[in-house]
């Protein structure tokens, strides 16, 4: 091994500042609770009740922003949700580096399956739990202490930081476009830090090198005007609830194997490097199956799990309504039945195309009798981050040092719209650095975030801004 590259020896790598650490081990009871104070905001962007709630989070955040030290702190009005900025530029020399987290989470249901309520957290077997405990209040909040501990024992920090903490990640960030495109003029940086991915399987420390683009549908299957009696028009009425049962049935073959025409032609194999990387990350595919409690797994054949789950694209069914759902039995025909249908995209997938030829081929395997309605709901495309720049190299180190293993590369399944938007909008480099585990339950119920994860990743963060500080980004 040569050790004239410091990212290859561990011997090498930087320590954290003995200051910060005693800053971070006097305010641990106090930054846990201010941690529980987010959490306790039921930030729900799809829910329009809940857009008071979107406001007091984000002015929230700002005013801890301004607390810690930030300039320009502010909560920036959008069409729908606002936008946390705020700034910290006053090293002269040094990089610039744009953190983007999102403090919007995802509605509760199924409510009857969680064990505590969603939006009182608490601590509990090492862990915070409660909605938004990892996606993405807690790493969103690992970013605010981080700031706050070098602030705090030095009266400055190593580089310079801009922040923008969104309210519609998990409503496909439609808002972010246009603010994006606005603010241009001050969102200059020298590479955007993600944090809302996370580890691999077993809590080994990841970065991420790609995200699935997303494609968001709502099919609406429309018959008679109002419910029919089964027994009178069954026959002769061609039934909503059943047409949409055809239609599903038609969207992938037993293979999983996606039918949509052109739906695969813009898919990349995936390159030999990559699909090597893949293959080395260890893999029980047996721990897989009892962690997500299912007896088998499915998908295409020809490609391996770690494969599937972040280099391919996919078609999954998201929810399905329509008809009598009561206790007991009502014999209709309902006048109405709807799914909900999300596509995961890879690259060189455009989601707008792939509307369009989603949309032709439902309407095309409708049966007569009905009306149907295909629409978007929400796109964002894929996204990919080169593991040879230097910020992942560093952010390598920092991740060893503090978390002491080395840190494996891997392919995110999910969908993070923003991170393509930085890069082809702004023309900036995205690394993605995630704390949260596999087993921590986002999109869930009992969401949690593991407690040791967060504190040793605001250390990271510390030390990574203290790499890039000294050392640059070039």
């Amino acid at each position: 091994m040569s050790t004239s590259d410091p990212t290859l020896d561990p011997a090498l790598d930087p320590a954290l500042d003995p200051a910060v650490e005693a800053h971070l081990e006097a305010t641990r009871e106090a930054r846990l609770a201010s941690y529980l104070d987010l959490l306790r905001i039921p930030s729900i962007s799809t829910l329009a009740e809940h857009a008071g709630d979107m406001r007091r989070a984000a002015e929230w955040i700002a005013a801890e922003l301004t607390r810690i030290g930030f300039d320009h702190a502010e909560v920036s009005a959008t069409p729908w949700h606002p936008i946390v900025y705020a700034d910290w530029l006053h090293a002269a020399g040094a990089p610039t580096v744009l953190v983007y987290c999102h403090y919007d989470v995802q509605p509760v249901d199924p409510i009857e399956l969680w064990e505590t309520a969603p939006f009182e957290p608490f601590v509990g077997d090492g862990r915070v739990i409660g909605r938004g405990a990892a996606d993405d209040k807690g790493q969103l909040h690992m970013h605010l202490r981080a700031a706050e501990a070098l602030l705090a024992t030095r009266g400055r920090l190593p580089l310079n930081l801009r922040i923008v903490f969104e309210g519609e990640e998990e409503s496909t960030s439609v808002s972010m476009p246009g603010w994006l495109d606005a603010n241009r003029g001050r969102l200059g940086a020298d590479v955007v830090v993600i944090s809302d991915t996370g580890f691999f399987e077993g809590n080994i420390p990841a970065l991420t090198e790609s995200l699935r683009g997303i494609l968001y549908t709502q099919i609406d299957v429309s018959g008679p005007p109002a419910d029919l009696h089964s027994g009178t028009y069954g026959g002769n009425v061609e039934n909503p609830a059943n047409a949409l049962a055809r239609i599903i049935s038609e969207l992938k073959d037993r293979d999983g194997v996606i039918r949509v025409p052109g739906f695969y032609d813009d898919v990349i194999p995936v390159d030999p490097a990559a699909r090597a990387r893949l293959a080395a990350l260890p893999f029980d595919e047996a721990a897989y199956l009892e962690r997500i409690g299912v007896p088998a797994l499915a998908g295409e054949h020809g490609y391996t799990v770690l494969e599937r789950e972040g280099a391919r694209p996919t078609l999954d069914v998201n929810g399905i309504w329509g008809g009598f759902e009561g206790e007991g039995s009502k014999t209709i025909i309902p006048a109405h039945a709807h799914a909900k249908v999300s596509m995961r995209l890879v690259a060189r997938q455009d989601p707008l195309t792939l509307f369009e030829q989603f949309r032709d081929f439902v309407l095309r395997v409708a049966p007569p009798g009905v009306r149907v309605e295909v629409t978007r709901l929400g796109a964002g495309r894929p996204s990919a981050t080169p593991v040879d720049q230097p910020v992942v190299r560093a952010a390598t180190r920092a991740l060893r040092a503090t978390f002491g293993q080395e840190p494996v590369f891997k392919r995110n399944g999910g969908s993070i719209p923003v991170a393509e938007m930085f890069e082809r909008q702004l023309g900036l480099p995205v690394v993605l650095l995630g704390f949260t585990n596999p087993d921590d339950n986002a999109h869930s119920p009992n969401e949690s975030m593991v407690l040791a994860n967060y504190e040793i990743g605001i250390r990271t963060i510390c030390l990574l801004w203290d790499i890039l500080g000294r050392e640059g980004i070039d």
